[in-house]
């Protein structure tokens, strides 16, 4: 019996290393009302439990977190870092995230803050091999003025900031534009939704673009 379990342990598969950190930092600022905080929720539901999405999450045993954001002194971890391990966890970390509640019912927008309580997250899955900070917004930063230090203090921590910029409906792109700018990473790319409508669509492309071509 006793040889049998040694046998067993030294023919056993490794685990895989943790391929991927991705956090996923949801803006809830006073410009996103109970309507669009859903369509961010459900949305973020939605692309996480893709198909194609979830078969890469549990490939790379990706190790998934969720934080909401607003003004100064507003941040949150809602959701805690989980391993995709099996397709069993993507289901379950997807319909937590549909369902969390809000951490704050809405004020100015400091994405600067957002992105140093982001990073400061990263310690706890530093055996990850790549950390990914996943922002979206609908708005520049208009409280904290600290978007430019907290990149910079992002790249030293060598983590890649990708952004969903979240846009009116038309031709212009205030948004992405500040987002590509400002706060995304030099190796990081920002993607344009029109509408809280067109986020989870987007958010899936996103996703699968920063699981299966890393590279900005």
């Amino acid at each position: 019996m006793l040889r049998a379990a040694v046998l067993a342990c030294l023919t056993a598969q490794p685990a895989l290393a943790c391929e991927t950190a991705l956090l996923l930092s949801i803006d809830v600022s006073g410009s996103i009302d109970g309507g669009d905080y859903r369509l961010q929720t459900e949305g973020l539901a939605a692309a996480l439990t893709d198909p194609e999405v979830a078969e890469a999450l549990v490939r790379d045993q990706v190790a998934l977190a969720v934080i909401q954001w607003s003004g100064v002194g507003e941040h949150a971890l809602v959701l805690s870092w989980q391993r995709m391990l099996a397709p069993a966890d993507v289901t379950r970390f997807a319909a937590r995230a549909a369902k969390v509640p809000r951490a704050f019912s809405g004020s100015d927008t400091a994405v600067g803050q957002g992105i140093r309580f982001a990073t400061a997250q990263f310690a706890a899955v530093s055996d990850c091999g790549r950390k990914v900070l996943d922002i979206s917004g609908d708005g520049q930063e208009n409280a904290g003025f600290t978007d430019t230090d907290a990149r910079s203090e992002a790249i030293a921590a060598a983590v890649m900031i990708n952004a969903i910029a979240i846009e009116e409906p038309g031709p212009a792109s205030p948004i992405t534009s500040y987002y590509r700018n400002w706060i995304i990473t030099p190796e990081g790319f920002v993607v344009t939704a029109r509408g809280l409508q067109d986020y989870a669509r987007t958010l899936r492309l996103k996703l699968l673009r920063e699981l299966t071509n890393p590279v900005g």
